[in-house]
């Protein structure tokens, strides 16, 4: 007879074998490990030591200025806002513009993390186990909320594996799925959490293509963490969508019909209405360890068809620009959402085997773009880019005077004379002199595109210079945009002392402050070759898709 003891022994026993089988033949699930960099430790109980943004010993005197400012805005938010979704920074007041799903909060998580703030960290946990994405009576729009809420869930998740996150991040992305429910598989403008109704946006039965195209990241990794195949099967029905359809010089028209999955107009961009799109098209090929050519082969094309038909150069000083065109003429419209691309651009040529002459272009186009957005601000009276700003024209006749390419291919035919290449020469800022543009939308709305591109072009080359126009940039933003509750967009870049508008939008935190703070400190904190940003500044591992998840979802072995 065996003993009540024995029994408990051999209980055990047959638990541990049946674990070692089931790990062995099934495999573990997809679980992120959080960074063990002295940065990313979690601390110990915080009556144990400080707090560990006063012992860290990893940043500089600028970065720590940036952090004092995001703590200035993020407990402004926590004091006087709440839960809610952003704080009014003015008034002290709140709003709820996300459906009061606290999206201030969880923009700002990762941030929290990187900056080394996890007491503030840890003590978001409770809120955000507790929000409800399941909204009554309001619809939730798909393209902010996958980037916003679903990208900061995910990001929090993989620094610090914490799985509440995951697991409200699986809530959430499921709760989103009924916009793909169309005839054509596009996405819908929004949809009611609770009840799956969708609704079309404000351009009706249309949809932006900036729109489709930048939910591909999130839903790609999100279906590498939980195995959901349907969570891939959606985006990339959109990407096969965007892959078949015949476009020239590799450009996507900005606007599409949803019944049919076709172009709506022939207008070319690279800013409100197509930037985010282009951008994952290299970014979910560097995601998945670059393993989805169809992806690749775009982002080669559209940047070609970028370079070559929308890049100019101003008369006067020769700024380079990127403009929008329209039946193929240029607007010559230079928009402050348009400076992420010099960052994406030097991403690319970082980290794609392209061929030298390309490898070389696309350096150039960086460089040059990312001059005249720091011109921008440097220009104006406060320091501030404005929103949109238009090129003065070419006295010469014709549509494509001015056009980048076309004096690029001269000046190389001519030898190379002078070593730099048109548009790079880099005139020293004026606020008072003849510029070669005006500014036709002069608010700045703490926008983080600039310093985005700042941050990538110091990574990838090197070049301390970009450090200290960010530095300025960030002056500029505390001296002119701080309120008693946090930062305020400004109506005019040109009116000092500043007009303040009473919003702190919540990528102020999640990007323009993250991506200061990463310029300063010495230390790369977040390494390009093992993290992607998606659009919100929320940083994903590369991850490499396994066997099984391979024959799943139709990709290449």
């Amino acid at each position: 007879m065996v003993g009540r003891p024995s029994i408990r022994w051999l209980v055990l026993g047959l638990v541990v074998v049946s674990t070692l089988w089931h790990e062995k033949y099934f495999g573990l699930p997809h679980l992120v490990e959080p960074i063990f960099q002295p940065a990313y430790i979690r601390p110990p109980h915080p009556s144990e030591i400080l707090p560990p943004h006063l012992v860290s010993n990893l940043t500089s005197p600028r970065a720590e200025a940036v952090r004092a400012a995001f703590l200035h805005a993020y407990n402004g938010y926590t004091k006087y806002a709440g839960s809610y979704d952003e704080l009014q920074p003015i008034s002290g007041e709140k709003v709820n513009n996300f459906n009061g799903w606290a999206v201030t909060l969880i923009d700002a998580l990762d941030t929290l993390w990187i900056m080394g703030l996890h007491d503030q960290f840890y003590d978001a946990m409770p809120t955000i186990a507790r929000i409800s994405f399941l909204t009554q009576h309001k619809y939730a729009p798909f393209f902010e909320t996958v980037i916003r809420v679903l990208g900061g869930l995910l990001s929090a998740y993989a620094l610090s594996g914490e799985p509440v996150l995951l697991t409200r991040a699986d809530d959430l992305g499921k709760a989103l799925l009924p916009v793909f429910k169309t005839h054509s598989g596009l996405p819908m403008y929004s949809v009611n959490t609770a009840t799956g109704e969708t609704r079309n946006g404000w351009i009706g039965s249309q949809v932006l293509w900036s729109e489709t195209m930048s939910c591909q990241v999130e839903y790609k990794y999100l279906a590498h963490l939980t195995g959901r195949v349907d969570y891939y099967h959606r985006v990339e029905r959109v990407t096969d969508i965007m892959h078949r359809a015949s476009v020239s010089n590799g450009l996507f028209p900005t606007i599409w019909k949803m019944d049919d999955a076709k172009p709506a107009n022939k207008r070319y961009s690279v800013g409100a209405y197509a930037d985010s799109a282009y951008e994952y098209l290299l970014k979910q090929y560097l995601l998945t360890s670059q393993s989805e050519p169809k992806a690749l082969g775009m982002y080669l094309n559209a940047a070609k068809g970028i370079i070559e038909n929308l890049f100019y150069l101003s008369p006067t000083r020769n700024l380079l620009y990127v403009t929008d065109t329209d039946q193929g003429s240029p607007s010559r419209k230079l928009e402050h959402l348009s400076c992420f691309l010099p960052g994406l651009l030097a991403l690319g040529a970082q980290t794609l085997a392209l061929p030298p002459a390309d490898h070389e272009l696309h350096e150039w186009a960086a460089r040059g773009l990312a001059y005249t957005c720091y011109i921008s601000y440097a220009e104006s009276a406060s320091g501030l880019g404005p929103e949109e700003v238009v090129m003065d024209a070419w006295p010469a006749s014709g549509r494509f005077a001015g056009r980048w390419i076309d004096q690029v291919h001269a000046w190389i035919q001519n030898g190379r004379q002078g070593g730099v290449p048109p548009g790079l020469h880099e005139p020293v800022p004026t606020k008072t002199g003849h510029r070669d543009y005006r500014i036709t939308s002069a608010v700045y709305l703490l926008r983080p595109e600039t310093v985005e591109s700042f941050y990538l072009l110091w990574r990838t080359t090197g070049d301390e210079r970009w450090r200290d126009r960010g530095w300025e940039v960030f002056q500029a933003i505390n001296n002119h945009t701080r309120t008693t509750y946090g930062f305020a967009s400004i109506r005019d870049v040109n009116t000092v002392p500043t007009i303040k508008k009473d919003e702190m939008p919540s990528y102020f935190l999640a990007e323009t402050l993250k991506y200061l703070y990463l310029l300063f400190v010495d230390e790369e904190l977040i390494p390009l070759d093992r993290w992607v940003f998606n659009t919100e500044a929320h940083p994903l591992p590369i991850f490499e898709w396994t066997k099984w998840e391979k024959g799943q979802y139709g990709i290449p072995p």
